[in-house]
């Protein structure tokens, strides 16, 4: 099963790429290696949830922290088909086909003092990887809890894929 087919029994298209917040692009080659900048899981340009990660009063509960990796690692999936097609003047989903593995996934978890469950919010992004890619979207990660990411952002992905 192609990529595209993934994408669309899961209901899925690519979005945009959102113009990075700062002095960097949104993904960089180097060799047979893609590496996205962080990504934020911005939905039509805007994040539809801010805040720390947590259970309590005023937090963002993890399931819906998870929803939002999700969201990151298909905007992260975007930033990587964007290059790839750009390199060979192909449709982005088509230049997905290129990738043989991800490597590395890095998500960031803004967490409330205590909250320790940032694999399972993870877990999201890492499974929707496996969806599209198949074998090849299983990857090593680190979950790492943080006290705020940019723009309030409850989670941040990073990628590394293979693609020659």
């Amino acid at each position: 099963m192609t990529v595209a087919e993934r994408l669309d029994r899961l209901g899925l298209t690519l979005p945009t790429v959102v113009a990075p917040v700062g002095a960097y692009v949104p993904a960089l080659r180097t060799a047979d290696h893609v590496w996205t900048s962080g990504q934020l899981p911005f939905v039509d340009r805007e994040l539809p949830v801010v805040g720390r990660v947590g259970d309590g009063a005023g937090l963002v509960v993890p399931d819906e922290a998870a929803a939002l990796a999700r969201v990151a690692a298909l905007n992260a999936v975007a930033a990587v088909a964007a290059l790839l097609g750009a390199e060979r003047d192909e449709e982005p989903v088509v230049a997905l086909e290129r990738v043989v593995r991800v490597v590395k996934v890095t998500g960031f978890v803004a967490s409330d003092p205590g909250f320790t469950a940032q694999p399972k919010v993870l877990d999201a992004a890492s499974t929707l990887l496996h969806e599209i890619f198949g074998d090849a979207g299983v990857h090593v990660r680190s979950a790492v809890g943080v006290a705020v990411l940019p723009l309030g952002s409850p989670v941040e992905i990073e990628l590394v894929v293979e693609a020659p």
